[in-house]
Formats: structure tokens, sequence, C-alpha cells
């Protein structure tokens, strides 16, 4: 393979060395299963990731992949069946522990945050997979997210924004009692009904709901749920999620996934995300991009 400049959002050699196993355990697998009946693969696996990253950070469209990449075709078709097989999901745990270790915490978490964040689609999602957020007045999805208390990603859950808070976040308790059974505390926000924290008691998990405080005006980090407030900045540095451009939910899932498991994987190998704003820069000059 030809060698090609390497872009920012590319994997360092640390970070593939994290990912790679999981990958290359997943293509085993499906050859084995007689699943890849055909001739061997062309693409190495960090290349598709590649591509996938440098979708996931700049926003572009697929077709739009540079020519250096694999073919776009290829890379969507890596994405589909990573998505379809919990791969994405697989990597985002599989880092997250290790972050947790790392900063001298149990693998498990104890206590999490659950957040809602209502975000405008592109004209390629289905009008049947849209709604409409009354009170954000955004006509789009909703993403429905569970953290721990160091803001890493335990459950998203992508809805039609018209889909109310505790709805989504019964099916996220669910899902987050199955998966995460240390569990014992969490925190959400006053857009969350009484019936939810009745329903999260039976799981044998309390919730407690933390309100503003009266009078208060303008933004105010809330105790505890701050730090989902903070994961949802941390997924903004990549512009794909600035709308929902995915024309299944799913899609979007594993695209936060993504995001996730590249910020995770810089943690772990002390790289930093790298933003659009250079802070080292004296002059206020914008940066292209």
């Amino acid at each position: 393979m030809t060698e090609r400049r390497p872009y920012p959002s590319d994997l360092s050699d640390a970070r593939w060395a994290l990912i790679e196993p999981a990958l290359t355990a997943w293509r085993a697998e499906r050859q084995r299963r007689a699943l890849d009946i055909g001739r061997p693969p062309v693409h190495e696996l960090r290349e598709i990731l590649n591509a996938m990253l440098y979708l996931d950070r700049t926003g572009m469209q697929w077709r739009f992949l540079p020519h250096d990449f694999p073919p776009w075709e290829t890379v969507y078709g890596y994405f589909a069946k990573w998505e379809k097989d919990g791969v994405f999901g697989q990597l985002s745990g599989m880092l997250r522990g290790l972050v947790r270790r790392q900063e001298g915490r149990e693998e498990e978490p104890s206590a999490c945050v659950i957040d809602a964040q209502s975000v405008k689609t592109s004209t390629n999602v289905p009008v049947t997979s849209q709604g409409t957020d009354a009170g954000k007045k955004i006509v789009g999805r909703k993403r429905s997210i569970v953290t721990d208390t160091i803001g890493l990603l335990l459950a998203v859950l992508v809805t039609a924004a018209s889909v109310q808070d505790s709805v989504a976040g019964t099916r996220l308790i669910d899902q987050v009692a199955a998966n995460h059974p240390r569990i014992r505390k969490v925190w959400v926000d006053g857009g969350y009904r009484q019936h939810l924290v009745e329903h999260a008691a039976t799981l044998g998990i309390d919730m407690e709901i933390v309100q503003r405080t009266p009078g208060t005006r303008g933004f105010a980090p809330l105790p505890k749920r701050w730090t989902v407030e903070r994961t949802y900045g941390w997924l903004m540095l990549h512009r794909r999620l600035a709308r929902d451009y995915e024309t299944l939910p799913a899609r979007s899932e594993a695209m936060i996934h993504l995001a996730m498991t590249d910020l995770m994987a810089r943690r772990l190998t002390g790289e930093a995300t790298i933003s659009w704003r250079d802070p080292t820069r004296r002059d206020q000059t914008p940066i292209p991009g």
C-alpha cells in the first residue's frame, strides 16, 4: 500500500495498539463463521477506522472521503457491520474500563448521570424517526446518554425529539441495571418525572432529581450533573455530531460511541484532542476548518 500523508484524526501507534485486538478478533470471527466468503480482505482495519474517525471528526459526507482512504463504499460497509455487531459499544466499554482503572477507580461504576440533548437533523433523515421538542423548539432527534461520574459513556439512546425524557430514561435505566449491576445511584434533571424515580427504585437504584436554584439566570453548573454536560461538550468536538446525519438511529448511536472511543483512546495515551482553535496562537486570526 502506498504510504499517505497522515491526517490529524489518524490513530497513533499507541492508540491503535489499544483498539487493534478487538477489531482483529472481530474479523477472525467473521471469517471463521464464513460470513466473508470470497477474496481475502484488501484493506487494513487501521485504515478503515482512520477513515471513520476522519468523517466523524470533520463532519463530511461518506461519498466525500478523500481518495487516499479505502473506497467510501468499503468504509461505510464496515461501519454498518460494526454497528450491527456491536463493535462500537464493545470498544467504548473496553476503553472506559481502562480509563477508570487509570484514574484509580473500579472498572464498573456505582453511580451515573442521565441527560438528553435535542439536535436538528439533515434532509436525508426519515421523517418517521424525527419529532419536535416543544420545550427547545427543535425539530429532529434526541440523544439521551448515561455517563459515569467522570463523564464516560455508559449507554446512549437516539429517538425522535418528541419522545419525553422520562420515556427514554426508562429504557436507559433498564439497560444500565442489566449491563452495570453495581449502579446504585443516578442523578437527573427536572425534566425527568417522579414515575421514573419510582421505576428506578424497583431496580434498586436511588434516583435523585437535581433542580436549579430558584432565581438562577443563565448557565450555572449543577452539582453532579455538570459532568454529563461536559461530555456533550467533548462530543461536539466531532462535527459529524453537530447535527444528526444518520438515516438510522442505531447508526447515530454508533457515531457517538465512535467519538467516545476516540476521546478515551487519546486520554489513555496522553494525546490531546485536537481543537480547531490553537491555544498557542497569540493572534486572533481564525483557523481554517
